[in-house]
């Protein structure tokens, strides 16, 4: 009788299928949800990455269109990389811009820098750049930016990433002056 009475009911166990949805749903939802949460992360990374770039185009952009930057002129050409990076915090953002000359003998000189929340470039230091870009005689504008993201969510995993782009860019006129420094 009890060994009747067992097997009925592992038999009507095995046919109830009341609960089969919920089940399911606590195996995929652990799932669904993490693929949400990277889908957004990774798209949130890429958008401040993008933003990293388009501070650095305009960065060699600016100065390349005028002949003399005043110091007004730069704080205005920087402060426009804060509005550029925004909605993500500018105070995570280092910007700097540079003018290179480029001697006789392909040798790469800092002739001004100029940054925002960073160290510029010493004037006089040298600087490595690519050898297509080297043309003696000539000067160019460095427009350098780093911005530390940390993801909203998959900080725990990644820490902080660094996002970072450089542009090389010849000035459209003449090699600007900045600050009463003449880039030669």
């Amino acid at each position: 009788m009890l060994t009747s009475s067992l097997i009925g009911r592992l038999s009507r166990f095995t046919r109830d299928r009341r609960g089969v949805s919920a089940v399911e749903f606590a195996f995929i939802a652990p799932v669904m949800i993490g693929l949400y949460l990277g889908c957004t992360e990774i798209s949130d990374g890429i958008a401040a990455d993008r933003k990293v770039s388009l501070v650095v185009d305009s960065l060699a952009n600016l100065p390349s269109e005028v002949t003399t930057i005043s110091t007004s002129d730069m704080t205005n050409i920087l402060n426009a990389a804060s509005s550029i990076i925004s909605p993500y915090s500018a105070g995570n953002l280092t910007a700097t811009v540079s003018c290179l000359t480029i001697d006789a003998n392909k040798n790469v000189t800092v002739a001004w820098s100029a940054t925002m929340n960073g160290t510029a470039r010493t004037v006089g230091s040298s600087v490595t750049i690519p050898a297509a870009l080297a043309v003696a005689g000539t000067q160019l504008l460095l427009a350098e930016a780093t911005y530390a993201y940390t993801p909203t969510v998959g900080y725990t995993i990644t820490g902080t990433l660094t996002l970072s782009d450089k542009m090389y860019m010849a000035p459209r006129i003449s090699a600007p002056t900045y600050n009463n420094v003449a880039c030669t």
